[in-house]
């Protein structure tokens, strides 16, 4: 359901013999921080035609990319406050390119701009438009919105780095839950691999709520039976915090979370027989790749540096896919606030 560019040289362990110096070296990552966009202003979709329509105009012009309200800015500026006080400090930031997101991070990116003033300029001074972490959309015979194009998002946003390769892009036909857990894994397995091979030690990615708890769920490795389960929380501007488990752990009761992973991939490549594969080299699927799912949730949307507290908190409706799917179930679907 989705399209892959370039997923770079993924390390697999457990396919190449490595000592226990190298993994020390190749596996810089530590820290994973993970937080939601602001407060925002809403927008509607009729189910039917797959028309989307704006309460507030956005700045791009598109109808499912609205900005922060000014509680939703507050939050933003509260969050990047909290954020440059963080042990280990962020080092590269990634972001899903809708509005919200980038308008969301860019308090942070600012002040640390500021604080790198005279200095060897950070890649947290800039922020990395990653489509994998885009909007989860529901199934649906309609195409759904896409972000603006990179020259308006620079534009708008002077650190938005232009020269960055999006790893993949969600189908515009929307996804299943499925689908979902597949992207979500091969968008981050991707994010962690580059944050290795540039040897940064925490990482920022800001994104959705939807992405949010499956990203929980990923790195985690604990993928429940229903979807609809609570587990992993998504408040606007919470942050959630992921450490990397030692290998040791990590392999220790992955199967079934390498297989439903796997599962998901499988039926991905059944659909699309003739997209790219750029990890099969390894005879693996990306899904199966570590560290995907050996990581430890330390902080689960913690929002207890902002003012309001926990806001707007979402979970998962059904599949969420439209008529004309096969499914009824978005008739049923809360709206994504």
């Amino acid at each position: 359901m989705f399209k892959f560019k370039d997923l770079g040289d993924c390390s697999v362990p457990g396919h190449h013999a490595h000592s226990e110096t190298d993994f020390r070296i190749i596996m810089s990552l530590e820290v994973i921080y993970v937080t939601r966009h602001g407060f925002r202003s809403g927008w509607s979709v009729d189910p039917l035609t797959g028309v989307y329509s704006a309460f507030i105009r956005s700045p791009t012009g598109i109808p499912a990319d609205p900005p922060l309200t000014s509680h939703g800015v507050s939050q933003a500026k509260e969050m990047g406050q909290h954020l440059m006080t963080l042990d280990p400090p962020i080092d590269v930031v990634y972001s899903s390119p809708y509005y919200r997101c980038l308008q969301t991070i860019t308090p942070f990116v600012e002040l640390k701009r500021q604080q790198s003033e005279g200095k060897l300029e950070s890649a947290a001074t800039r922020i990395r438009p990653e489509y994998g972490l885009c909007e989860f959309f529901g199934a649906a015979p309609f195409d759904h919105p896409v972000p603006a194009s990179p020259e308006r998002l620079k534009a708008l946003f002077p650190a938005y780095d232009e020269n960055y390769v999006s790893t993949l892009t969600p189908s515009r036909r929307g996804e299943t839950i499925q689908d979902l857990y597949g992207r979500v894994a091969a968008a981050v397995q991707a994010i962690i691999d580059q944050c290795d091979r540039e040897g940064k030690r925490a990482a920022l990615i800001c994104t959705h709520a939807a992405i949010i708890i499956a990203m929980g769920r990923v790195l985690s490795g604990n993928i429940p039976d229903s979807v609809e389960t609570e587990d992993f929380q998504a408040f606007t501007c919470g942050l959630s915090v992921y450490r990397r488990r030692s290998m040791q752990t990590s392999t220790a009761g992955s199967g079934r979370f390498a297989g439903q992973l796997t599962q998901a991939w499988q039926q991905q490549q059944q659909r699309n027989p003739d997209k790219h594969d750029t990890a099969g080299e390894s005879g693996s699927p990306i899904s199966e790749a570590q560290p995907v799912g050996a990581w430890q949730c330390e902080l689960d949307s913690d929002c207890s540096f902002l003012s309001s507290g926990e806001e707007r908190g979402w979970r998962f409706s059904g599949d969420e896919s439209f008529p004309g799917t096969g499914s009824l179930s978005q008739a049923e679907a809360g709206p994504k606030l």
